[in-house]
Protein backbone atom coordinates (compact mmCIF):
# COMPACT_ATOMS: atom_id res chain seq x y z
CA UNK A 1 0.00 0.00 0.00
CA UNK A 2 1.58 3.33 -0.93
CA UNK A 3 1.06 6.82 1.09
CA UNK A 4 -1.17 9.46 0.09
CA UNK A 5 1.70 11.99 0.24
CA UNK A 6 3.81 9.93 -2.36
CA UNK A 7 0.96 10.79 -4.49
CA UNK A 8 0.34 14.59 -3.43
CA UNK A 9 4.05 15.05 -4.36
CA UNK A 10 3.87 13.49 -7.42
CA UNK A 11 1.50 15.80 -8.10
CA UNK A 12 3.25 19.05 -7.07
CA UNK A 13 6.16 17.80 -9.36
CA UNK A 14 3.36 17.54 -12.52
CA UNK A 15 2.31 21.21 -11.37
CA UNK A 16 5.61 22.54 -11.46
CA UNK A 17 6.50 20.44 -15.29
CA UNK A 18 3.30 22.49 -16.17
CA UNK A 19 4.30 26.13 -14.31
CA UNK A 20 7.58 25.29 -16.53
CA UNK A 21 5.82 24.65 -19.91
CA UNK A 22 3.50 27.38 -19.72
CA UNK A 23 6.58 30.59 -18.74
CA UNK A 24 9.10 28.52 -21.23
CA UNK A 25 6.52 28.28 -24.14
CA UNK A 26 4.43 31.30 -23.74
CA UNK A 27 4.99 32.74 -27.22
CA UNK A 28 2.81 29.82 -28.01
CA UNK A 29 -0.29 31.09 -25.93
CA UNK A 30 -1.33 27.34 -24.93
CA UNK A 31 -2.35 26.20 -21.44
CA UNK A 32 -0.83 22.64 -20.27
CA UNK A 33 -3.06 21.36 -18.13
CA UNK A 34 -4.12 17.99 -16.61
CA UNK A 35 -6.71 16.55 -18.73
CA UNK A 36 -9.61 14.51 -16.97
CA UNK A 37 -8.56 11.10 -17.36
CA UNK A 38 -5.45 11.80 -15.90
CA UNK A 39 -6.78 13.30 -13.21
CA UNK A 40 -9.49 11.79 -12.61
CA UNK A 41 -7.04 8.17 -12.34
CA UNK A 42 -4.94 10.25 -9.92
CA UNK A 43 -8.25 10.94 -7.55
CA UNK A 44 -9.68 7.53 -8.08
CA UNK A 45 -6.45 5.83 -6.86
CA UNK A 46 -6.12 8.47 -3.98
CA UNK A 47 -9.77 7.77 -2.92
CA UNK A 48 -9.26 4.11 -2.80
CA UNK A 49 -5.84 4.63 -0.79
CA UNK A 50 -7.38 6.70 1.75
CA UNK A 51 -10.95 6.02 1.68
CA UNK A 52 -10.31 2.08 1.55
CA UNK A 53 -12.21 1.81 -1.54
CA UNK A 54 -11.86 -1.24 -4.14
CA UNK A 55 -11.98 -0.14 -7.20
CA UNK A 56 -14.08 -1.19 -10.55
CA UNK A 57 -12.51 -1.35 -14.31
CA UNK A 58 -11.73 1.65 -15.64
CA UNK A 59 -14.86 2.93 -17.72
CA UNK A 60 -17.60 0.92 -15.18
CA UNK A 61 -21.25 2.46 -15.78
CA UNK A 62 -22.57 4.46 -12.85
CA UNK A 63 -19.89 4.21 -10.37
CA UNK A 64 -15.91 3.66 -9.67
CA UNK A 65 -15.75 1.35 -7.05
CA UNK A 66 -17.14 0.16 -3.61
CA UNK A 67 -16.29 0.47 0.36
CA UNK A 68 -14.55 -2.34 1.76
CA UNK A 69 -15.57 -1.98 4.98
CA UNK A 70 -18.37 -4.11 5.08
CA UNK A 71 -20.74 -1.76 4.18
CA UNK A 72 -20.41 -2.37 -0.01
CA UNK A 73 -21.28 0.95 -0.47
CA UNK A 74 -21.26 2.07 -4.11
CA UNK A 75 -18.87 5.16 -4.91
CA UNK A 76 -18.95 7.36 -7.54
CA UNK A 77 -15.74 9.35 -7.31
CA UNK A 78 -15.19 13.17 -8.99
CA UNK A 79 -12.29 14.98 -9.03
CA UNK A 80 -11.60 18.34 -10.26
CA UNK A 81 -8.58 20.82 -9.79
CA UNK A 82 -8.42 24.13 -8.51
CA UNK A 83 -6.60 25.58 -11.50
CA UNK A 84 -10.26 24.54 -13.52
CA UNK A 85 -12.37 27.60 -14.85
CA UNK A 86 -15.38 25.76 -14.94
CA UNK A 87 -16.32 25.19 -10.47
CA UNK A 88 -18.46 22.21 -11.00
CA UNK A 89 -18.83 18.85 -11.33
CA UNK A 90 -21.10 16.34 -14.46
CA UNK A 91 -23.34 14.13 -13.53
CA UNK A 92 -25.41 11.74 -15.78
CA UNK A 93 -27.03 9.42 -13.59
CA UNK A 94 -27.74 9.34 -9.84
CA UNK A 95 -24.99 7.73 -7.37
CA UNK A 96 -25.22 5.54 -4.59
CA UNK A 97 -22.71 7.49 -2.51
CA UNK A 98 -20.76 10.47 -4.04
CA UNK A 99 -17.34 11.49 -3.11
CA UNK A 100 -16.08 15.13 -4.60
CA UNK A 101 -12.46 16.32 -4.34
CA UNK A 102 -10.63 19.02 -5.38
CA UNK A 103 -7.01 18.79 -6.15
CA UNK A 104 -4.89 22.03 -5.62
CA UNK A 105 -1.22 23.16 -6.71
CA UNK A 106 0.26 21.67 -3.64
CA UNK A 107 -1.39 18.18 -4.33
CA UNK A 108 -3.30 17.98 -1.75
CA UNK A 109 -7.05 16.72 -2.00
CA UNK A 110 -10.08 18.97 -0.46
CA UNK A 111 -13.18 17.05 0.38
CA UNK A 112 -15.55 19.08 -1.37
CA UNK A 113 -18.46 16.50 -1.10
CA UNK A 114 -18.69 13.11 1.01
CA UNK A 115 -22.24 11.67 0.92
CA UNK A 116 -25.34 10.12 -0.57
CA UNK A 117 -25.82 10.61 -4.01
CA UNK A 118 -29.22 11.31 -4.18
CA UNK A 119 -29.40 15.01 -2.16
CA UNK A 120 -27.19 15.87 -4.90
CA UNK A 121 -29.28 14.28 -7.83
CA UNK A 122 -32.40 15.87 -6.63
CA UNK A 123 -30.59 19.27 -7.53
CA UNK A 124 -30.33 18.25 -10.94
CA UNK A 125 -32.75 15.35 -11.68
CA UNK A 126 -35.79 17.74 -12.91
CA UNK A 127 -34.13 20.27 -15.27
CA UNK A 128 -33.77 19.47 -18.47
CA UNK A 129 -30.94 16.81 -19.77
CA UNK A 130 -27.92 18.86 -21.01
CA UNK A 131 -27.14 18.06 -24.51
CA UNK A 132 -24.02 16.09 -23.43
CA UNK A 133 -25.68 14.42 -20.86
CA UNK A 134 -23.96 15.79 -17.87
CA UNK A 135 -25.54 17.76 -15.18
CA UNK A 136 -23.32 20.24 -13.60
CA UNK A 137 -23.57 21.12 -10.08
CA UNK A 138 -21.18 24.19 -8.59
CA UNK A 139 -18.57 22.92 -6.20
CA UNK A 140 -20.09 26.11 -3.84
CA UNK A 141 -23.08 24.01 -3.52
CA UNK A 142 -21.79 21.21 -2.83
CA UNK A 143 -19.52 22.52 -0.04
CA UNK A 144 -23.18 24.04 1.03
CA UNK A 145 -24.72 20.34 0.75
CA UNK A 146 -21.54 18.57 2.46
CA UNK A 147 -22.12 20.20 5.91
CA UNK A 148 -25.54 18.60 6.33
CA UNK A 149 -24.27 15.05 5.78
CA UNK A 150 -24.29 12.82 8.83
CA UNK A 151 -20.94 11.37 9.97
CA UNK A 152 -23.03 7.25 9.46
CA UNK A 153 -23.53 9.02 6.06
CA UNK A 154 -19.95 9.97 4.71
CA UNK A 155 -17.58 7.29 3.48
Amino acid sequence: MHSTDELSDAIRQLYRIIDTLETDFSEHNRRFTLDGHLLGSIGEVYVAERYNIKLFISSFKGHDGITKDGSERLVQIKVTQSRARKKAIGLSSEPKWLLVLQVNDEGEFIEIYNGPGDIVWNLVKDKQKPSNGQYQVALSRLLELNESVADDDRI
